[in-house]
């Protein structure tokens, strides 16, 4: 291994991967509809030459189902009873420590309506419909039929652009989805505007002074007339379908909204002096300036519109997806391949590559007023499995894995942002059940509640103390590779050091403090309930939860919560040379199950690595080889192949992602099934497969790099470009059989630890002078 202090960006050795997917048939399922969105809207683009539909999402579309007032449990003055029958062997005394209250889930999302535009029907020819990741744009070509459909991250907004959409055109919101509440009550009105017209549909929830309203503005330079539930659009050459939506109580201000509309498109020219400007549609006069401006303008002015909205958005969206690129060489037959056609070559380089590419799109589109949900920021039935929630306890943090390595910050924004929006319901959970000081976090959220209420015998997820931690960790790591500390991170971890300090009040036999009650999602002791005594998970959480908090904070705190830390019980190695689940001697491990609670340890904490300790590892590795895969969950196979990257361990990365590739998880939208042959259609595989492949070929902590960890076997080269370190430095790596080389941009000055096949040494990096690596064969 060399490295010199200067060279030349490593040059590309294939050509260049696709930054999209294709379809040459229309989408007939709502799964397969190709997906674009900003983080707050999000829609599902079906793609039909004759029956244009998008199907409109929003993050905060939660049905009341009752849960929102929903409080924790009041159990703090049970607390000691039940840790003293825990500790006295009562395997059992768990299962009474509830309130008796039944499951009640968290507020379910759904989606809003679908926008359809129908034509008279005629032959389609030379169709095609494509999604392009670099654009966030959605398109659909049938002859001299083209509809382009974006969401706007500058000005959150869906933008449908038709050209030639016929001689006549209808535009309707149609709520009828499936799932939908038959008593969903829905008014629909359509107006004609300065524009071409306004169409609203409101829904008010069943027994609910709750409703949603969608929004649409017909921008046209033909003739368009109400005709409920929609209008009639007449001798257009373009239209330009302007599309938000609102969840609010009691009316929406229509007028505002249009008027807001409005304030998104150019002037169309002279005599237009209020177009664009809030004029409404009870200005008659400027109303009927606007509208002779628009026609004598023309389908140019519509396209024009269009593209300055596309302009503005692209600049922020291309900018993001951009930033780190993956390129494994691909054949470029198979790169050319429709999506539907390459799912089904599981073992090919280009699917991995499009896949890469798909899932940093996606999690990049659902992110931003809040993180991704369990189906991201999609779904076109009612019924979504699971409430559509944010479930904490696995899978949003698995779906959000790649953020910091992979330069999306707005991803760690989002999540932040439902992080601390939630942090007093955090301190009620350990007031309610605890009797602590503190923050615990719940398991599940609808992201409007943080209150602990959806718990029942077989999943007490109130006493599951490690999730404030699991749920900071992104935000440090994000810190770290930043160079910065925010202030409300280090509020909130001090939040979960206070709880740790009023909770970590029972030791045992050797004077060491005892976790009670315990719990390690979603699984129980093969002798014990579920509610127990010293689960591995809570145990590294507290510890790096309390050392965490205090390098945030120095002084008396610190020294107070590092002394704390110090006083927890190690991990504990069962009779098979595993890494126990339940340090707790006596209890007994259940090894066939889809989370991985117990390694928390190794992924994404770095308590147990080989560098380090790598008896511990050891262990981590023989409980890895012993976990079953339970159900088959996507995210239970890609948790696996996150630990065992983490372990070094190439072979087990690869029989997750071939299990995951050849299990048929992926929709033809390359949005992915929680269960093999696209069953229940859940973000997990498609957000988390980039991060697997990161962690695989780059890792880092504060004082370390490892290079090539993990390689996949059938990946014999690549490029992965534009990785993030937390000790400051961007990444760019080229490998071939013959050797690899890595290019290291630093931004701060430091001194780490340079891991690689043939060993380790020191390496001094200096802020603003590149460092190249050169590696030999592997």
């Amino acid at each position: 291994m060399t490295d010199r202090a200067r060279a030349d960006r490593p040059g590309p050795l294939g050509s260049a991967p696709v930054h999209g997917t294709w379809e040459p048939r229309p989408a007939a399922r709502w799964e397969d509809a190709f997906l674009s969105g900003n983080g707050t809207h999000g829609a599902m683009v079906f793609g039909d030459p004759d029956d244009d539909r998008v199907i409109v999402n929003h993050h905060r579309l939660v049905r009341p189902n009752g849960s929102a007032d929903a409080r924790p449990p009041e159990l703090a003055d049970r607390l000691a009873d039940v840790q003293d029958r825990l500790l006295a062997g009562d395997v059992d005394a768990g299962e009474d420590f509830t309130d008796g209250r039944p499951l009640l889930w968290v507020q379910p999302f759904h989606p809003a309506f679908r926008v359809r535009l129908r034509r008279p029907a005629r032959e389609a020819r030379g169709y095609r419909r494509e999604a392009d990741f670099t654009t966030g744009v959605v398109r659909a070509v049938c002859g001299d039929r083209r509809s382009e459909v974006f969401v706007s991250r500058a000005d959150d907004v869906i933008a449908q652009y038709v050209t030639s959409p016929g001689p006549t055109a209808e535009v309707t919101l149609d709520h009828r989805l499936p799932g939908a509440p038959a008593d969903l009550a829905v008014a629909h009105a359509a107006v004609r505007t300065p524009e071409g017209a306004l169409l609203t549909l409101r829904a008010r929830y069943p027994g609910s002074d709750l409703a949603y309203t969608g929004v649409t503005l017909v921008v046209t330079d033909g003739v368009a007339r109400p005709a409920l539930p929609g209008v009639r659009v007449e001798g257009a050459r373009s239209m330009l379908l302007l599309t938000r939506v609102r969840r609010h109580p009691g009316d929406l201000d229509v007028l505002a909204e249009l008027r807001a509309l409005r304030e998104l498109l150019p002037r169309p020219g002279p005599g237009a002096e209020d177009f664009g400007t809030g004029a409404g549609a009870e200005d008659a006069d400027a109303g009927t300036r606007a509208e002779d401006a628009v026609a004598g303008a023309g389908a140019e002015y519509v396209g024009h519109a269009y593209a300055r909205l596309l302009a503005r958005h692209t600049a922020l969206h291309r900018a993001a997806y951009l930033r780190v690129t993956l390129d494994l060489h691909a054949d470029p037959a198979e790169r050319a391949l429709p999506g539907s056609e390459l799912v089904r070559r599981p073992k090919s380089r280009a699917l991995l590559e499009r896949l890469f590419a798909a899932g940093r799109h996606h999690l990049l589109s659902a992110a931003g007023t809040l993180p991704p949900r369990l189906t991201g920021l999609w779904t076109g039935d009612w019924d979504t499995a699971w409430s559509g929630a944010f479930t904490t306890d696995a899978n949003l943090n698995l779906q959000t894995a790649s953020a910091a390595a992979a330069a999306l910050p707005e991803v760690t924004e989002a999540h932040a942002a439902l992080v601390h929006a939630q942090l007093p319901h955090w301190q009620d959970n350990a007031r309610a059940v605890f009797g602590a000081r503190g923050a615990v976090a719940p398991a599940h959220t609808d992201g409007e509640s943080g209150h602990i209420h959806h718990l029942s015998r077989a999943y007490p997820l109130h006493v599951w103390t490690a999730g404030a931690d699991w749920l900071l960790k992104p935000l440090v790591d994000h810190d770290e590779t930043r160079g910065g500390r925010d202030p409300r991170l280090a509020a909130a971890l001090a939040e979960t050091a206070r709880f740790y300090e009023d909770f970590l009040t029972r030791t045992d036999e050797d004077g060491r403090l005892v976790i009670v009650p315990s719990y390690s999602p979603e699984n129980r002791p093969a002798n014990a309930s579920w509610v127990t005594v010293n689960a591995a998970m809570d145990l590294s959480a507290a510890r790096h939860a309390l050392c965490t908090a205090a390098a945030y904070h120095p002084g008396p705190d610190a020294e107070r919560w590092r002394a704390l830390a110090d006083r927890l019980p190690p991990h504990r190695v069962n009779a098979e040379g595993a890494l126990a689940e339940w340090a707790r001697p006596g209890l007994l491990d259940t090894y066939d199950h889809r989370h991985l609670s117990h390694l928390y340890g190794v992924w994404p904490l770095d308590e147990i690595n080989p560098y380090d300790t790598p008896g511990l590892a050891a262990a981590a590795q023989r409980a890895l080889e012993l976990r079953g895969a339970e159900n088959d969950s996507a995210h239970g196979h890609l948790h696996h192949a996150l630990v065992a990257a983490r372990l070094r361990d190439a072979e087990r990365v690869t029989n997750a992602l071939e299990t995951v590739l050849a299990g048929d998880f992926f929709h033809v939208s390359l949005m992915s099934g929680h269960y093999p042959n696209r069953h229940v259609y859940n973000a997990d595989a498609s957000h988390t497969l980039p991060a697997v492949l990161i962690e695989a070929l780059i890792q880092s902590t504060p004082r370390r790099l490892v290079l090539l960890p993990a390689l996949p076997a059938g990946l014999p080269s690549g490029e992965l470009r534009g990785i993030r370190t937390r000790f400051g430095a961007r990444i760019d790596l080229v490998w071939t059989p013959e050797g690899a080389t890595a290019v290291l941009r630093p931004d701060r000055t430091c001194r780490i630890d340079l891991w690689t096949s043939s060993g380790a040494r020191p390496l001094s990096l200096s802020a603003g002078e590149d460092r190249v690596l050169t590696l030999g064969p592997r």
